[in-house]
């Protein structure tokens, strides 16, 4: 399974991030697979933001969660992240991740990563 994250690179302040993870190899719907969106800001540690499940269920950081959406299309096996009201401190490196088993643990380990996509929000 590959995860390929893409994005805008560059937002500005209290616009809105849309960010697009392919799945190739493998079905988003079927495995049992939850797949997370996590980012790292500079100089800091993992952040998990939230997940959606093999069945479409989703899962959210609670500070993130008001202005966090992620979603899906089966279709074309892809998942979404969508996150309004972009702040200078949300900048970061997005990272898609996929494991059949749902945590929130920090150091949780991953069976799939993507190599992630820099978003920068700045004016």
């Amino acid at each position: 399974v590959q995860l390929q994250e893409s994005g805008p690179g560059l937002v500005k302040p209290s616009q809105t991030l849309s960010l697009i993870c392919s799945v190739s190899g493998g079905s988003i719907t079927t495995n049992n697979y939850y797949w997370t969106w996590i980012r790292q800001a500079p100089g800091k540690g993992l952040e998990w933001m939230g997940a959606i499940s093999y069945s479409g269920s989703t899962y959210y950081s609670p500070s993130l969660k008001s202005r966090t959406s992620i979603s899906r299309d089966t279709l074309k096996n892809t998942v979404y992240l969508q996150m309004n009201n972009l702040k200078p401190e949300d900048t970061a490196v997005y990272y898609c991740a996929a494991d059949p088993e749902f945590s929130t643990r920090l150091g949780k380990e991953y069976a799939y990563w993507g190599q992630g996509t820099q978003v920068t929000v700045s004016s």
